[in-house]
C-alpha cells in the first residue's frame, strides 16, 4: 500500500494498502472478485427482506449464532519479546518495518513478498538493525500460508491489496496467530461477520490497524470528550478526502492496478476508517453506544475518466475500465443514543487533503483541517479559538514520544509502540475484531444504500448486545513501571 506524498507529513493517507503483491495475482484476483457483484455478493443475500425493507438490510440485520465467547477483554498473553510477520512489503508494510524493528523487544522473523527485491530490501533492514536474518516467502501469491505455519511467529501484519486482506487474516486466525490488517480489513459482509466468528471461536485478536485513531489531534480530542469539554455528544464527521489520481494511473505506484480497480466494482465509500475510526472512538461505539444505520449517497463517476483522457496515452490497459464508483460518497450514520456521524469519501476529484475530524456536543465544537475549537464557557464570542491551548490534553502516549519516527506526523509509531506494548504487558488491545468490523461495514452498506437511492441499512451489532457496556478504548491509561 501508499504511505501517501511525503508533502502530508502530518496529514497524508494512513494506512491505503500495501502494493507488495505480484501484479498477476492482484489482476487474476480482481477478476474474480469483480465479476458477479451484485447486492447479495457485499451483504451475505442470505436473510429475507421484510415489507418495505431492501434485501441488503434484511442481510445485514441477521447476526449468526455465536461461535466462541466474546473476545470483549480478552488480554493478550504476555511476552517478553513479540515475533512479528510481514505479509506484503509494498509501499506501506516497506515503510512500517522500520517502526517494528526501532521498537525494544519486538524481532521480525519472516518477511513475504512475491516481488522479491522488496523482500531482499526488506530483510536487509532486518540485519541491518542487528536482528537475525528472517526467513523469506517469495515463491508465488500463497507462500503466505508457509509463513502462517510456522511456530515462532506471535503477530502477522497484513499490508497487502484490498481483496487480499480477509483470506489473509482468517488463515493467520486458523494458524494461531494474532493478526493486524491495514484498511479495509474485508470488503464484503460476510467477510466481516467470518472474522468476529474466527476471532471468538481461535481466541486470537483480529485488529483494524487504524493509525488515525493514533493521531494526536484525534487523541487530544478523545481526551477532551470523555472529560466532557464537549458536553453531551450530538455530532461527528471524518472522510477521506484525498486527490490519488496520479497515483491510482502510476503503474510504478501501486502493484498493479488494483485500487483503481475497485473503482468499476463498487459505487460507495471505498475507505471509510480513517474517517469513521476515531469519530466512533469519540463516541464510544461499541463502549456505550453503537451505530445502528448508514444512508449513503454518491455523485456521478467522471474524475477518473477525465482524468485518463488527458493523461493517459492511447493502449494503455485502463482503456478497458469503466468506472462506477461515485467521485464523491457522502454518508450520515445514527447512532442507538440518536448522534449522527457524516463520512465523506472522494479520491478521484481535485481536492486538498482532508479527513475533517469534526465533533460537536452542547456546549462546543471541534474541526481540524485546519485545527481549530470554540467551547463554552470559556468562549462567547462565536469566534474559532487556537487548539494549541489545549495541549494539556494530549494523550500519555504523546506527552512521552514527543517526536516519534517515521510517517504521518508519528502516529504510525505511537500505533505499533502502543499495540506492541499491549503484547509485551499482556494487556487488552485498544481495540478489537468488533471495531475492525464496524469501522469496514460502510464500505458494503454504502455501496447498497447508494443502490437504493439512499435507503437506510441497518449496520450490524458485531458485539451481538455487548456494545451498551462501557469499556476502555484508545484513551488508555498508561500502564504501571
Amino acid at each position: 500500500m501508499h504511505d501517501g506524498p511525503e508533502h502530508h507529513e502530518s496529514a497524508s493517507p494512513q494506512s491505503d494498502d500495501s502494493d507488495g503483491f505480484s501484479r498477476r495475482s492482484v489482476l487474476r484476483t480482481a477478476g474474480i472478485a469483480g465479476a458477479g457483484l451484485g447486492l447479495g455478493a457485499f451483504t451475505g443475500g442470505t436473510a429475507q427482506a421484510a415489507p418495505g425493507e431492501s434485501a441488503a438490510a434484511a442481510a445485514s440485520a441477521a447476526a449468526p449464532k455465536r461461535q466462541g465467547d466474546t473476545m470483549i477483554g480478552v488480554p493478550f498473553e504476555g511476552r517478553g519479546t513479540v515475533r512479528v510477520g510481514i505479509i506484503g512489503l509494498g509501499n506501506r508494510g516497506g515503510s512500517m518495518i522500520d517502526l517494528y524493528l526501532a521498537i525494544p523487544g519486538v524481532r521480525v522473523v519472516a518477511l513475504c513478498d512475491p516481488v522479491k527485491d522488496k523482500t531482499a530490501a526488506a530483510a536487509k533492514k532486518v540485519t541491518d538493525a542487528g536482528q537475525p536474518a528472517p526467513a523469506t516467502y517469495t515463491k508465488g501469491e500463497h507462500d503466505y500460508e508457509k509463513l502462517l505455519e510456522r511456530q515462532d511467529v506471535d503477530f502477522v501484519y497484513v499490508a497487502t491489496p484490498w481483496e487480499l486482506h480477509f483470506p489473509m487474516a482468517k488463515a493467520a486466525m486458523l494458524n494461531g496467530k494474532h493478526v493486524g490488517v491495514e484498511c479495509p480489513i474485508a470488503m464484503e459482509l460476510r467477510e466481516l461477520w467470518e472474522l468476529v466468528d474466527l476471532s471468538e471461536r481461535t481466541r486470537r485478536h483480529c485488529m483494524q490497524l487504524e493509525n488515525c485513531a493514533y493521531g494526536k489531534n484525534e487523541m487530544r480530542v478523545l481526551r477532551m470528550a470523555h472529560a466532557g469539554l464537549f458536553g453531551q455528544l450530538l455530532h461527528g464527521a471524518g472522510a477521506y478526502n484525498h486527490d490519488l489520481r496520479g497515483m491510482m494511473f502510476d503503474p510504478e505506484y501501486y502493484e498493479g492496478p488494483w485500487r483503481r480497480l475497485w473503482h468499476t466494482r463498487l459505487r460507495g465509500d471505498l475507505y471509510p476508517n480513517h474517517g469513521f475510526g476515531p469519530v466512533a472512538n469519540y463516541m464510544d461505539v461499541n463502549r456505550g453506544d453503537r451505530v445502528t444505520h448508514i444512508s449513503s449517497f454518491g455523485t456521478p463517476a467522471l474524475s477518473l475518466a477525465e482524468y485518463r483522457e488527458a493523461n493517459m496515452p492511447p493502449g494503455d490497459p485502463s482503456w478497458k475500465e469503466t468506472y462506477i464508483g461515485s467521485d464523491r460518497t457522502i454518508s450520515l450514520v445514527q447512532t442507538a443514543k440518536g448522534r449522527v456521524i457524516r463520512l465523506e469519501h472522494d479520491v478521484s476529484a481535485p481536492h486538498p487533503y482532508s479527513r475533517i475530524n469534526s465533533l460537536g456536543g452542547t456546549k462546543g465544537v471541534f474541526e481540524d483541517y485546519p485545527e481549530r475549537i470554540y467551547l463554552e464557557p470559556e468562549h462567547t464570542d462565536y469566534e474559532w479559538k487556537d487548539f494549541a491551548e489545549y495541549a494539556e490534553w494530549d494523550h500519555w502516549l504523546w506527552k512521552e514520544h514527543s517526536d516519534p519516527p517515521g510517517g504521518h506526523g508519528g502516529m504510525d509509531y505511537i500505533m505499533i509502540f502502543r499495540l506492541m506494548q499491549t503484547m509485551q504487558l499482556g494487556l487488552v488491545p485498544d481495540f478489537d475484531v468488533y471495531d475492525a468490523a464496524t469501522w469496514t461495514a460502510p464500505v458494503p452498506l454504502s455501496h447498497a444504500s447508494i443502490k437504493a437511492k439512499g435507503a437506510p441499512q441497518e449496520i450490524p451489532d458485531f458485539t451481538r448486545g455487548l456494545w451498551e457496556k462501557e469499556r476502555p478504548g484508545v484513551d488508555s491509561e498508561k500502564p504501571e513501571d
